[in-house]
């Protein structure tokens, strides 16, 4: 990727963590305090169950060291922000929603540095050849996650009118901006893509479906209820493919670990159906 590319990547994920960050309240972190057990599920099953699946995934198909990379990566990631639109669509409880993409988010900012290096570590050859200090990722997360939902979040409150104006537009602009990345990656690395395709797609398919199978059994086990049990499983499933291209392209400099992130941000839309359509059917 040149530097044009890198910044417009770079530029495209700021804009969409804006935007989340245009509809977050202070109250949507406090709200930990009011469903602690349902927070704790969810932060379970997509922080700490979401790489463990995506590693047994790998050891199971025996996947190549690009698409090994990819699915690792798009494990660390957190909830997208079309994750809280799936989920009132669903009729779950957006209110959780919220929140665990705020704070599952934040929280990534760490993990996903411990869990990148550890793949490398584990997947490929002399990984020290693509060299990805923990404290170099922690820092560019830092710019495209923690800055942008601050800036989001002091508009929504200090100039509520023009964050009510600017929502719109910012999450149409967030799509349409990922939209040119996933093409242009495609364009840019049709080799790669159309190398590992075949395999790409069974592992992200498989990932997104296990994880959100997984999230909605363990939400059962704790006794959540319906709601909160199918927002978890679409939390679970619905990842921030951007921030997983970011993490390839940008903090490693390999766009091949990005072909897993353009076909799970593509499939998860469509696997996010089932639970809409679960959810319509259960509160018709």
């Amino acid at each position: 990727m040149d530097s044009t590319s890198t910044i417009i990547l770079v530029a495209a994920l700021f804009i969409i963590m804006t935007g989340m960050g245009l509809s977050l309240t202070v109250a949507d972190f406090k709200r930990v305090l009011l469903f602690p057990k349902a927070v704790f599920i969810g932060f379970l099953s997509q922080i700490v169950l979401l790489p463990l699946i995506g590693y047994t995934l790998i050891v199971l198909f025996d996947a190549n060291v690009n698409i090994a990379m990819g699915i690792m990566i798009m494990a660390a990631c957190p909830g997208g922000p079309t994750s809280n639109l799936v989920t009132h669509l669903a009729k779950g409880d957006t209110a959780l929603s919220v929140t665990l993409t705020a704070i599952n988010s934040l929280i990534t900012i760490i993990t996903i540095p411990l869990i990148v290096n550890f793949a490398l570590n584990e997947f490929v050859p002399d990984g020290a050849a693509i060299s990805a200090p923990i404290g170099k990722i922690a820092g560019s997360l830092v710019v495209v996650i923690a800055i942008p939902l601050a800036i989001g979040m002091l508009l929504n409150k200090y100039a509520t009118g023009l964050a009510a104006k600017m929502d719109k537009p910012v999450k149409i602009a967030s799509t349409l901006v990922l939209v040119l990345v996933i093409v242009g990656l495609c364009i840019k690395e049709k080799e790669s893509l159309m190398e590992y395709l075949a395999d790409g797609w069974a592992m992200a398919l498989a990932l997104n479906v296990t994880t959100m199978i997984v999230g909605f059994v363990v939400a059962k086990i704790a006794r959540l209820n319906f709601k909160q049990a199918l927002t978890i499983t679409i939390e679970s499933g619905n990842q921030n493919g951007t921030l997983a291209i970011h993490v390839a392209v940008v903090s490693l400099g390999v766009p091949a670990f990005a072909v897993v992130a353009i076909v799970y941000s593509l499939l998860m839309y469509f696997t996010a159906s089932i639970p809409v359509l679960i959810g319509n059917q259960k509160t018709a």
